[in-house]
């Protein structure tokens, strides 16, 4: 089921808030996998990436980008952007009076912004090193979960059209917003002629810019988070996802990656199939 471009194996990660397990699969059409997962242990951060690209393109996208966002992140000096927050705060008379509980979170988030942009430089320098100009080339999508400290609250990172789902308390519910032409036209009421669903707004690696959505999440005990590439959502029913985490626990994640790659499977799918599987577990 893995491959040998895998970043991280396919066996149980304990990490401050719990435990998480990933598994890859080629799928039924595709000759290689260019999608990757990365579980950090000891840097509360997990990750997925979907590559898109020709030959070797998507796996190497894929790869540098969870490299480059696991690397900047683990450099990231919290303190420092603490520090500049505060000063930019300060610079008037007093402090904003409007300030709200996400301004303490405010040096992670930074923090996440500056790694994915570090991971699209990255894979955008490759791209012209290769002769490929603005808008073309290898890419890759990126979506990941990252606690910067044990404890406190999740940070999500998003571009492209990879998900994250949260099963809490028996419900289901998509944490992220696919990037992509159609859910665009869907969210501007379009019925008809519907674009194609894999059509990107923005991807790590094609422009010299990009834009991830970055959110701040509490967690609580029983949350279960499935990060997936659309090669596991996208012919399968969010029903079908939903029961096949219901009855997920500490030591069957394993079981519950294969059986939603399985799920995919059944239900058609004809790309690369990624699942990860963060389970926030009682300290």
């Amino acid at each position: 089921m893995s491959t040998s471009n895998q970043l991280s194996p396919s066996t149980y990660h304990r990490l401050a808030f719990g435990s998480a397990y990933g598994l890859t699969d080629v799928g039924l059409v595709r000759q290689s996998n260019q999608d990757n997962f990365l579980i950090e242990p000891e840097q509360r951060l997990v990750a997925v990436a979907d590559g898109m690209g020709g030959h070797d393109g998507g796996e190497i996208a894929s790869r540098l980008a969870l490299e480059s966002v696991r690397d900047a992140l683990a450099c990231a000096d919290l303190g420092r952007f603490r520090a500049a927050a505060c000063a930019d705060a300060c610079a008037g008379d007093a402090l904003d009076p409007d300030a709200t509980w996400q301004d303490e979170h405010m040096p992670a988030v930074v923090a996440v912004h500056d790694a994915v942009d570090a991971a699209n430089a990255r894979v955008y320098g490759a791209n012209l090193r290769s002769g490929h100009g603005q808008g073309s080339g290898m890419g890759t999508t990126l979506t990941g979960i990252w606690q910067s400290l044990p404890g406190g609250p999740l940070l999500v990172f998003h571009v492209g059209d990879s998900r994250l789902y949260r099963h809490r308390d028996g419900e289901l519910a998509v944490l992220t917003r696919d990037q992509t032409l159609y859910q665009q036209a869907l969210e501007a009421g379009q019925a008809d002629d519907l674009p194609p669903r894999n059509l990107l707004l923005q991807a790590i690696g094609p422009t010299a810019d990009v834009t991830p959505d970055v959110k701040v999440f509490a967690i609580q005990p029983g949350d279960l988070y499935l990060l997936c590439s659309d090669g596991l959502y996208g012919n399968t029913p969010h029903a079908a996802i939903q029961q096949a985490m219901a009855g997920a626990h500490a030591q069957s994640l394993d079981a519950c990656c294969a059986e939603l790659i399985d799920l995919a499977k059944r239900h058609g799918s004809r790309d690369n199939i990624t699942a990860v599987l963060a389970l926030v577990e009682a300290s």
